[in-house]
């Protein structure tokens, strides 16, 4: 499994998402920038994370900016990242953003994803233009110096070139089936 590599085509999906609906890839085509951030329920750098993709899909949200979140977890060796345990979360957490449940693996694997949180973002060609983490600190989100994420979006919603394209992801491993 190899990660994507910077100006990659994002590949396609097509998974179930926590409000009932089935997602593919080609539903967020009108969108200008896609974050696909591989998540799960248990991850304590994950839940530490929440509010702030929170924040990131309300204030971007309306400048065509779209948050899917992705848990890839084995769910046997993890149920708190059962599929049921993902729509009891984003109810009681009251996620913005969309959350899918990758239960082959197939999605992480097409990514190269390996921890959560991971992120990949997309301009509106679906290339990758950054990839790695949110910001500096995941563990307070108060003394952040760098939004690594927010730096991202601004420099793209300008129509600027990223100009620090790829962060190094902290956080959980993906738990893979055996």
């Amino acid at each position: 499994m190899s990660k994507l590599s910077l100006f990659d085509a994002m590949p396609g999906f097509r998974l179930q998402g926590t409000d009932g609906r089935v997602y593919n890839s080609e539903d967020f085509a009108e969108k200008r920038i896609l974050i696909i951030i591989f998540s799960c329920n248990h991850c304590p750098y994950v839940q530490a994370y929440e509010e702030r993709i929170k924040d990131i899909q309300t204030w971007y949200g309306s400048k065509g900016v779209q948050v899917v979140a992705i848990n890839s977890n084995d769910a046997e060796q993890y149920p708190e990242d059962s599929f049921d345990e993902m729509k009891k979360r984003a109810e009681e957490r009251k996620f913005n953003f969309i959350y899918l449940w990758d239960e082959q693996q197939e999605a992480a694997k097409s990514f190269g994803a390996s921890a959560t949180p991971e992120l990949f973002v997309f301009d509106q060609k679906r290339c990758l233009v950054y990839t790695g983490k949110i910001d500096d600190n995941w563990r307070e989100p108060e003394r952040v110096q760098t939004k690594y994420l927010e730096d991202a979006l601004n420099e793209l919603l300008e129509g600027k070139v990223v100009s620090v394209p790829e962060t190094y992801a902290v956080g959980c491993s993906i738990k893979w089936k055996n």
